[in-house]
């Protein structure tokens, strides 16, 4: 086992093979992310086919609902991968995520409608979703520590915001494909009728290329020099030592994800269903802000190795606590398209403070042992709550007519985790990924110098016995 490690260790990972393993995960991310949003984009025109009874808002609230289903298989996901990627490795798990989500994508693509077999439809429907759930609690965690082991000490924030510009990426190439549906090949009615199942073949497609991509990437060297133990306990009681972090990834995720996906994912039916614009319009806007949001994850990323991260995540904090109500209040009112992208994006750079380096936050918060675990499972069960369920409580205000409860219910979210973030330590300055490393050099050392002093006693004792003869 030691001679193993010894191997694992000297084969240091080339800059250019470090960068091309970076890209390659990047773009499986996007593609996991696509075949994820795609339901959120497209729910609009399929709702009909699954839940053909009700008006539009009901409708969607059970769409809705379907997909926060999908949140709470996520957990699942964070515990199963999180424990296979810190056994197993992270790109075992990053390939058999992807293979799920294809399987996810590819039932939805060819699920008849309620009225062809009844309630065997949305039955399909939620199991699909639980699929994409498993596979995309898999995925967020697996991925966060994948590049942030991957990436350099000074510029890990930065490379590890590409996660959130392919999961941008992700939700703004579902938005395209809509945008292409509608405006140049298809009418709305032959969307409502058939035309919805495209881009989900197409995602099922797109898995076996990030399948193939997965294939060619490189394990991280934290992983790989990570010093195995003899003594083996339960990967569940290896992470309760680690409270403190457990708290810190709740709460610094609580205001973060349902801020993202109330002004992501629930906007194009905001627009729709609160606002009054079409659904051309609506998607167009949608598409622009996501665009302007991707490219804005990288320059905070990089600002965070400057500055640290727990200053970038208090400007979210306070951000989002001051400004949401008004945000979202002026919105209802707008009466352009330019006003309403105008107020999204502002909403959309605020998120960005979050979104740029939560992963990295988190990467850096737990020991390469339990990195993946404690990044995907505390951090799953928290977007089940408040990311996944974002659009239905929504939804639910409004059918109340309470329509500005879900700002300030967005607003309180926000609030406590800036609370988390007053209080926390800064991840860069007591990263757990460089303290790894190095006690995994050190170990390296240690075991090189007795390999090589048992080599040269074994070398003397023969040529003390050779002498003997």
């Amino acid at each position: 086992m030691a001679h193993t490690i010894t191997q694992k260790t000297e084969g240091r990972i080339t800059t250019r093979s470090r960068l091309k393993s970076i890209v390659r995960g990047s773009i499986g991310n996007l593609i996991e992310w696509y075949d994820w949003y795609v339901y959120a984009a497209f729910s609009i025109y399929f709702a009909k086919a699954f839940f053909p009874n009700g008006d539009l808002t009901a409708q969607l609230l059970n769409t809705s609902a379907i997909f926060a289903v999908g949140f709470f298989m996520r957990p699942v996901g964070g515990w199963l991968m999180g424990t296979y990627a810190d056994r197993q490795g992270r790109k075992k798990a990053l390939i058999a995520s992807v293979i799920i989500m294809c399987i996810g994508s590819l039932i939805i693509a060819v699920t008849p409608s309620y009225a062809s077999i009844g309630i065997a439809a949305p039955i399909l429907l939620v199991l699909a979703r639980l699929l994409q759930g498993l596979s995309v609690g898999g995925e967020y965690a697996s991925s966060a520590t994948y590049l942030s082991e991957m990436a350099t000490p000074n510029h890990r924030g930065f490379y590890s915001s590409f996660q959130y510009v392919t999961l941008i990426a992700g939700q703004l190439f579902a938005l395209l494909i809509l945008i292409l549906l509608q405006h140049w090949f298809m009418t709305e009615a032959q969307l409502e009728s058939w035309g919805w199942r495209i881009p989900f073949v197409i995602g099922a497609l797109l898995s076996l290329v990030a399948l193939h991509l997965r294939l060619g990437m490189e394990e991280t060297q934290s992983f790989l020099s990570k010093v195995p133990t003899k003594k083996k306990e339960p990967v569940m009681r290896t992470l309760m030592r680690y409270p403190k972090e457990i708290f810190i990834v709740v709460g610094l995720t609580m205001g973060g994800t349902l801020a993202f996906y109330t002004h992501s994912t629930y906007m194009q039916k905001y627009l729709v269903n609160s606002v009054g614009l079409t659904k051309d319009d609506s998607t167009m806007i949608s598409a622009a802000s996501l665009f302007v949001f991707m490219l804005l994850q990288p320059v905070i990323g990089a600002l965070s190795d400057r500055v640290g991260r727990r200053p970038i995540l208090i400007a979210f904090g306070v951000l989002g606590t001051l400004g949401t109500v008004p945000i979202l209040s002026s919105l209802n009112h707008a009466t352009s398209c330019t006003s309403a992208f105008l107020h999204i994006m502002l909403a959309l750079v605020i998120v960005s403070f979050y979104t740029s380096i939560n992963a990295v936050v988190k990467a850096e918060l737990f020991p390469v042992e339990i990195r993946t675990l404690g990044v995907g499972l505390p951090y799953a069960v928290t977007v089940s709550l408040f990311g996944g369920t974002a659009e239905y409580i929504a939804f639910w205000f409004k059918a109340q007519n309470m329509e500005s409860g879900f700002y300030w219910y967005v607003t309180a979210c926000i609030a406590c985790s800036l609370l988390v973030y007053i209080f926390m330590r800064d991840t860069r300055e007591s990263s757990m990924i460089d303290k790894s490393e190095r006690s995994s050099r050190a170990s390296s050392k240690i075991i090189k110098f007795r390999d090589c002093i048992q080599g040269r006693l074994s070398r003397c004792t023969k040529d003390i016995g050779d002498r003997a003869r």
